[in-house]
């Protein structure tokens, strides 16, 4: 039950491919990092929990290397993500349109214009054809609205260049008139997220799409298909879930985010990352259309396409595991930005030295050798109210992905600000 590098058996440590047969492990052990297969499916189901051994190799080695590919995590991009200064206002956040369909299908530009908003965008606007606006007026706040008709009128509105980003193809209905708004998009500069039916509306043509992305006057553009919509406009590429990704980015001149359990996002120039923390919580209708709102949110505050799809695919997985079973698609926008302002940006990471163990609590001491662990401390009126800490579980159990959490209570504070 247990695998030294990969469980027993032939999985191809490239691809996640299982080339005959396997057995299922319970633990398999790993070294210095983890391969494509430990990330990939149908490799990452047969792994159970993955641990990875340090048997002496020095990161230094990495130097070394041309290092493409990488696991999704927050060191990969936290520090391209938006962070606004004292004088920021709603218009130096960006501001997001999001194309609505018709009257019967507006929902799913909602849940994405709703993403956008919660990820920080300064404003964001549902433009919406005459046919859905007493609908989409019905059910939006903060969000505006804008009335369009056409790719004209779609082109009118982006002329404001401080419309930074779109989203396009969630409910857009799949046909010429979603082409040719895709189309105005992609000659207004503007960052754009193409999802969806958006997508499908160039199966019969993907070559017309890829001109057009490759237009001069192009902004960034992120492609967000699953992998039905991905064979619609890459019928001929084989192999990988990676190797498929990273040439559809090159092929289109965008960045590839391949939905799934193994979400890949790649880049034309090679780099991509696997992401491996969503569960099964995000497969309810509507979740992609967060996804996609999530991105262009971040696009419009200048995140570059690669690390706005990673983070964006990383916090959605996120924000699914902490609700859990019950998930629907109008819950994540509200963990997003729970998570994005509360961990994200909050902890107070420090490294555990022996000296200092004395100024903490004794529960302290058994992590003194694992390395990083997160602190979050509450305080008022500059007097200590308590401290939620986390860390590694001890190191002789081995369980990479075990973690103690302990709190302490001031017992004057009553609980406060530790909720």
């Amino acid at each position: 039950q247990f695998g030294m590098d990969l469980p027993t058996g032939y999985i191809d440590g490239n691809t996640g491919y299982v080339r005959g047969v396997s057995f299922a492990a319970r633990l398999t052990i790993t070294f210095f990092r983890k391969k494509p297969a430990h990330l990939l499916f149908p490799g990452r189901a047969l792994c159970g929990e993955i641990i990875v051994a340090d048997i002496g190799i020095g990161d230094s080695v990495l130097s070394e290397l041309d290092v493409r590919l990488h696991e999704n995590n927050p060191a990969l991009w936290r520090e391209s993500l938006p962070s606004a200064g004292a004088a920021a206002h709603k218009y130096t956040k960006g501001h997001v349109l999001v194309v609505s369909g018709g009257a019967t299908a507006t929902g799913a530009a909602r849940l994405g214009a709703r993403a956008a908003l919660r990820m920080g965008a300064g404003l964001v606007s549902v433009v919406s054809p005459p046919s859905a606006l007493q609908v989409n007026a019905s059910h939006l706040t903060a969000i505006m609205l804008l009335r369009f008709e056409g790719a004209e009128g779609l082109a009118t509105l982006l002329e404001d260049k401080r419309r930074n980003a779109v989203l396009v193809g969630p409910g857009n209905g799949v046909g010429a008139q979603t082409r040719a708004n895709v189309e105005a998009i992609m000659t207004s500069g503007a960052a754009c997220v193409i999802d969806a039916d958006a997508i499908t509306s160039f199966e019969q043509g993907p070559r017309d799409l890829f001109v057009a992305i490759g237009n001069y006057f192009a902004g960034p553009t992120v492609l967000t298909p699953h992998e039905g919509e991905f064979k619609r406009l890459f019928p001929d590429l084989e192999g990988s879930k990676l190797a498929r990704a990273l040439a559809a980015a090159k092929r289109a001149g965008a960045i590839v985010l391949l939905k799934g359990p193994d979400t890949i996002v790649a880049a034309p120039d090679g780099r991509a990352i696997v992401n491996a923390n969503a569960g099964p919580e995000l497969g309810t209708a509507g979740s992609g259309d967060v996804l996609a709102g999530m991105i262009a949110g971040l696009l419009a505050q200048h995140t570059p396409a690669f690390e706005a799809a990673a983070a964006a695919a990383w916090m959605h997985g996120r924000a699914g595991t902490l609700f859990g079973r019950g998930l629907i698609a109008e819950d994540l926008p509200r963990l997003n930005e729970i998570y994005n302002h509360y961990i994200l940006h909050t902890p107070i990471t420090f490294d555990v030295e022996p000296k200092t163990l004395s100024q903490r609590a004794e529960w302290l001491a058994q992590f003194s050798t694992t390395g990083r662990h997160q602190c979050f401390v509450a305080t008022e009126n500059n007097m200590l109210q308590g401290w939620a800490c986390s860390g590694p579980y001890r190191p002789k159990a081995a369980y990479q992905t075990s973690v103690e959490f302990s709190v302490y209570l001031a017992p004057e504070a009553q609980g406060r600000g530790l909720g």
